[in-house]
């Protein structure tokens, strides 16, 4: 006989505790404030503006390092999204259970160049990571991010990340 599907609320519940715990494992991310959106598999981060982030306050402009640490925190939540991803989705991992703990460990970074393309405005930022090639072993990411207009990028990043060893 057939399993009936998992109740829609069951299924959010279980992508979002899984989301949470990946944030949540990487401590700077909650230092600077970075939290996710989620829409499907599609994660976009958020960087809630606030006065520590000044870099320039003549300008005021948003400190290069937040930036890129914004950045390369988007890239790494975006890698370890999609490897948890076929897991949590058939069953494999318990996401209920998830925890920063608990989690597979992340990828780690190689090495990631992000272009400055204007000045980050005292506001709210967003940006959206793209996985262009990943495999057993390593990954390349393409990040950027804006503000009021997703058309005109403030920053932009390309890293690449020594991805962890799958069990088999």
């Amino acid at each position: 006989m057939k399993q009936p599907p998992e109740p829609v609320q069951v299924v959010k519940e279980r992508r979002d505790g899984a989301l949470a715990a990946l944030t949540e494992s990487i401590p700077y991310a909650a230092f600077l404030g970075i939290n996710f959106d989620r829409r499907g598999d599609e994660l976009t981060a958020i960087l809630p503006f606030s006065q520590m982030l000044i870099g320039n306050p003549y300008l005021p402009a948003l400190h290069g390092g937040c930036t890129a640490a914004f950045l390369e925190v988007s890239a790494i939540v975006e890698l370890g999204w999609t490897y948890l991803w076929d897991e949590i989705e058939s069953g494999r991992i318990d996401a209920s259970v998830l925890s920063p703990t608990t989690l597979p460990p992340l990828p780690k970074t190689i090495d990631i160049t992000v272009d400055y393309l204007r000045a980050g405005l005292p506001r709210d930022g967003y940006a959206r990571a793209r996985i262009i090639r990943s495999g057993r072993r390593y990954a390349s990411v393409r990040v950027e991010a804006w503000q009021d207009n997703r058309d005109r990028p403030y920053a932009q990043a390309t890293g690449h990340f020594l991805m962890p060893k799958r069990d088999s």
